[in-house]
C-alpha cells in the first residue's frame, strides 16, 4: 500500500493528531470523571460574596433575591460594590441593607487615573469583606441553583486556595447565540480540564472563588492594575506562580448563568477585551493553548486550498471525516458534563466559524490594541 501523499496532507495529519491528543488527555477524561460528592455542612466556612456593578440596577433586581435565598448554613454576606453608577443602584442596595444585615454596600465615586476601574472597585470590596473566603460573580449573572454558594465553597475542602467554576450563557434563538455558547463551552473545557490536569491558567470572574490570603500574596491586582482585563485570569496566573492550590467545581448546580451579547459588535468588543490578557500568560500556558488553537487554524488554513487539488481529495476527505468525528464526540461529551447542550449537527459549522472568528480577533488585537471599559 502506497502512502505517497503531499506534504500538506502529512501536515494535516499532524494537526489531527495534536487535536486528538488534547481530546484524549484533557477533554474526554475531564468530561468522563464521576460526579462530585454532595457538599456537607461539616467544616464549612462563612463566605463573602462580592458583586461589582456599574449601572446594573435591573440586573441587580434579578440577582440579589437569588443570592439572598441561597441555602448555605455556614453563613454568608453579600458585598455589593457600586462602581460609579449614575442610576438608582445605590438607593436599591441601601434599601436592601436595611432589611438584610448580610447585605453591605461599597461605593466607588471615582477611579484614580490610570487604574482599571473594575480592579480598583474589587480591591475596595475585598478590603471591606468580613470573611477570609471570597466568592465572585457579576451583576449580569444569576446562580443556576440555590446551592451555588454551597457547591463552590465545597471546592475549598479538596484542599484548595482557589476554586474555578463554570459560567454558561442563556440559550436563545439564532446562530450568534449558539456560537457564543460554543465558544464558552470550548473555553470552559480548556481551562477546567487543564486545571484538573494540574495546569491551571485562568478562571472567569462570573464564577470564581479564592481566599484573602491568595489576594494578599499576589499584592492584589498590582502586576496588572492598569490593564482593563485580567481581574480573573491574570490573578489566577499570579496566584499559581506563588504556589496557590486550584480546585475545579464543574457540577451543574455550581454554575452561574449570564445574558449573552445580542449583536455581533457587542460580542466582538467583549471578546477583544477577554483575549487581550492572553499576552501576559506564562509561556508554558501560551504554548499549550497556542498548540491547540494553532493546530485547528492550520488544519482549516491548509485544507481550503487542497479542496481544489484533485490528487489530494481522497485523503483530505478522510481526514475531515476523522476530525469531524473527534470534534462532535468530544464537544458533545463536554456539553453533557457541563450541562450546556448544543445541537450536535451544528458543531462542525460552529467549529469552523469560531476558529476563523478567533483568527480575526487575534489580528484585530495585534493591529489595534485600544480597549474600552464601562
Amino acid at each position: 500500500m502506497s502512502f505517497d501523499f503531499s506534504p500538506a496532507i502529512w501536515l494535516l495529519l499532524a494537526c489531527v493528531l495534536v487535536q486528538l491528543y488534547y481530546a484524549a488527555y484533557y477533554f474526554l477524561p475531564f468530561a468522563s470523571r464521576p460526579p462530585e460528592p454532595e457538599p456537607g455542612e461539616a467544616a464549612a466556612q462563612p463566605v463573602s460574596v462580592l458583586v461589582c456593578a456599574h449601572n446594573e440596577l435591573e440586573n441587580l433586581r434579578r440577582l440579589l433575591p437569588l443570592l439572598l435565598t441561597q441555602e448555605y448554613p455556614a453563613g454568608f454576606e453579600i458585598v455589593l460594590i457600586d462602581d460609579r453608577s449614575d442610576d438608582d443602584t445605590f438607593l436599591y442596595v441601601q434599601q436592601l441593607a436595611q432589611y438584610y444585615p448580610n447585605v453591605r454596600l461599597v461605593t466607588v465615586d471615582r477611579t484614580p487615573a490610570g487604574l482599571a476601574p473594575k480592579k480598583y472597585a474589587l480591591t475596595l470590596g475585598i478590603k471591606t469583606a468580613r470573611y477570609p473566603q471570597l466568592l465572585f460573580t457579576d451583576a449580569d449573572c444569576i446562580p443556576a441553583t440555590s446551592h451555588w454558594i454551597s457547591r463552590m465553597q465545597h471546592g475549598f475542602r479538596q484542599p484548595a486556595d482557589m476554586v474555578l467554576g463554570y459560567s454558561a450563557y442563556a440559550p436563545e434563538e439564532g446562530f450568534l447565540n449558539k456560537l457564543i455558547r460554543f465558544e464558552t463551552l470550548l473555553t470552559g473545557g480548556q481551562y477546567l480540564s487543564f486545571a484538573w490536569r494540574g495546569k491551571p491558567y485562568m478562571g472567569v470572574g462570573r464564577n470564581l472563588a479564592y481566599t484573602r490570603q491568595v489576594f494578599t500574596s499576589t499584592k492584589g491586582f498590582a502586576s496588572h492594575i492598569r490593564s482593563l482585563s485580567g481581574d480573573d485570569d491574570l490573578l489566577v496566573q499570579d496566584a499559581v506562580a506563588r504556589g496557590a492550590r486550584v480546585a475545579v467545581v464543574a457540577e451543574p448546580d455550581a454554575h452561574t448563568l449570564s445574558e449573552p451579547s445580542h449583536t455581533w459588535k457587542a460580542w466582538w468588543r467583549q471578546k477583544r477585551r477577554h483575549l487581550s490578557a492572553g499576552r501576559s500568560y506564562r509561556f508554558s500556558d501560551r504554548l499549550r493553548l497556542g498548540n491547540f488553537i494553532g493546530s485547528n487554524l492550520l488544519f482549516y488554513g491548509v485544507s481550503i486550498p487542497l479542496l481544489f487539488s484533485r490528487p489530494d481529495w481522497i485523503p483530505l476527505a478522510g481526514l475531515w471525516v476523522v476530525r469531524t468525528a473527534i470534534v462532535c464526540f468530544t464537544y458533545q461529551r463536554l456539553s453533557r458534563r457541563l450541562d450546556d447542550p448544543l445541537p450536535v449537527a451544528l458543531l462542525p459549522m460552529l467549529d469552523v466559524v469560531y476558529f476563523f472568528y478567533y483568527l480575526a480577533l487575534g489580528m484585530s488585537l495585534f493591529l489595534y490594541r485600544n480597549l474600552r471599559w464601562k
